[in-house]
């Protein structure tokens, strides 16, 4: 069976998952850290895989997204030092079946791309990408596969540590939904605030998204690591994929397979 590796280096983590075939045999994820070496990203991944009883001969393919230069070196060179390939690199050139008709397609990152990719390869179009991160992403793909809108805001975390750093007395809390939206003590009101601020965000820039498109109908699929949260509380979204972005790198893989 045809094995891919793909990885997508965020700001805060670095996740990836192993496809076998069209399957996700394992998942795993990584801190985004600069001053790491070769060797360290090479050992953590060799290590991972181990784990999962996966060898690295095993591995055909890697594809990469990145939105943190200074991570790629390393990571690359550890990749061709212990799994012996060179990784697919998603970036201007690569083919990926999404056309981007905006006036600098080379300012879309590598991450949205994929999540575009992913959620039109497998729920068609037009579709509305929801990536909730270290920041909020919102990505409208029309019909034919055209990337023609991206909203970014600050994520819930980026929101949560700006107000505890630049506040003298409030406290660092988890990012949960409280029960209720009327607030009695500081920790529910500070997770109040967060949660049900970007459910308000999310569901004002979606619809407002859709109108300005013209469209009377789009799919909306929300992913990241903290999509569950706001999908589970609201109805502008109709989709939680955790995995929309490895299927978007898996698929941009499968296209450029041939070209490598």
């Amino acid at each position: 069976m045809y094995m891919i590796l793909v990885m997508d280096v965020g700001n805060t983590n670095i996740t990836m998952g192993v496809f076998d075939g069209n399957d996700i045999k394992a998942k795993f994820r990584l801190t985004t850290q600069i001053n790491r070496t070769s060797d360290e990203y090479g050992l953590f991944i060799a290590d991972l895989l181990n784990l999962r009883g996966i060898k690295m001969d095993d591995i055909d393919t890697v594809a990469i997204s990145s939105v943190v230069p200074r991570v790629n070196y390393s990571l690359e060179s550890g990749i061709r030092k212990y799994i012996g390939l060179v990784p697919l690199n998603i970036g201007v050139g690569t083919k990926t079946g999404i056309k981007i008709p905006i006036p600098n397609p080379k300012e879309v990152g590598a991450d949205r791309v994929a999540d575009a990719v992913g959620a039109y390869e497998t729920y068609g179009g037009p579709v509305l990408v929801a990536d909730f991160g270290t920041a909020n992403k919102y990505d409208l793909i029309t019909e034919d596969g055209s990337l023609i809108a991206a909203v970014t805001s600050p994520g819930l975390k980026m929101s949560a540590n700006a107000m505890w750093a630049d506040t003298a007395k409030l406290p660092e809390v988890e990012i949960a939904l409280p029960d209720t939206i009327l607030a009695k003590d500081t920790v529910t009101s500070i997770q109040a605030g967060l949660v049900f601020g970007c459910i308000g965000q999310t569901e004002y820039i979606i619809k407002r998204m859709i109108k300005e498109a013209g469209l009377n109908k789009c799919t909306v699929v929300a992913t990241g690591g903290l999509g569950r949260i706001i999908a589970e509380n609201t109805d502008v979204i109709d989709i939680y994929d955790p995995n929309l972005l490895l299927k978007g790198l898996k698929s941009i893989a499968d296209k450029n397979s041939n070209i490598r």
